[in-house]
């Protein structure tokens, strides 16, 4: 008697409309898992999803504030014990001195990446079935930047939470992960002059800023049976400048 074919895993990708958000969601589709793409922007995520459908990928969508628990909750009721949870959804802000940061501005930042991160996981972790994945998506700036610290400290509190979360869940067979991307070329840039993304563009070992694709290959990895004996790490995915510059 042949064995039943497994069903497909289940993986839930946060911050999806576009970006490393649909590269993920689409790269997950292509390893063979069943997935929900979820983004705050209802109108962009509805098209992601329809331009995923006509390149082959079956990705549904469905509108999330990862801020808001209840809607976290319901969904997640809806979707019953997840395989993989990729928390992508993030903001970033303007370059702003230390001094000038306001409280609301630090609240703001801190409410998607950090307690976006930690609603989500904790909702998920809740029912997620022994040998899940999360994945929490960081990034380099969590080593320091001048400019942004309010969004450095966000990043820093998502690496925190990482660790603090993968403790916990190992003895559930859950691994829990960071991927801490360098420059992507992602809607976030779009803050920069073209002069100034020219200059940080420099600064870059590649010269240029990276594909989204390059981050959701290591997502995926961290996604998969493979990477069961990986837990509580921070996979710097910048080229390796986080390692040191070369001297000019």
């Amino acid at each position: 008697m042949a064995a039943q074919a497994r069903p497909p895993r289940k993986a839930l990708v946060t911050g999806a409309a576009r970006g490393i958000g649909l590269a993920i969601a689409r790269q997950l589709a292509q390893d063979g898992m069943q997935v929900l793409a979820t983004d705050v922007d209802a109108q962009a995520l509805a098209m992601a999803v329809s331009d995923l459908a006509q390149q082959g990928f079956a990705v549904a969508g469905e509108p999330l504030d990862v801020c808001s628990r209840a809607e976290v909750r319901a969904l997640l009721h809806t979707l019953g014990p997840l395989d993989v949870v990729v928390n992508n959804a993030g903001i970033a802000s303007r370059l702003l001195a230390f001094g000038d940061i306001a409280a609301s501005e630090l609240r703001r930042i801190f409410s998607v990446n950090v307690s976006g991160v930690f609603v989500v996981a904790q909702e998920a972790a809740r029912q997620m079935k022994e040998g899940g994945r999360i994945v929490n998506i960081a990034s380099r700036g969590y080593l320091g930047g001048a400019g942004a610290s309010h969004y450095v400290a966000s990043k820093a509190a998502v690496v925190g939470l990482t660790r603090a979360m993968a403790i916990e869940l190992r003895w559930r067979g859950i691994t829990v992960n960071a991927v801490a991307p360098g420059m992507v070329d992602t809607r976030m840039l779009d803050d920069f002059s073209a002069p100034m993304r020219r200059s940080l563009e420099r600064r870059e070992p590649s010269g240029s800023a990276a594909d989204p694709q390059t981050i959701a290959d290591a997502v995926a990895f961290l996604s998969s049976a493979r990477a069961a004996q990986i837990n509580g790490q921070v996979l710097l995915v910048d080229g390796g400048k986080s390692v040191g510059m070369p001297p000019l």
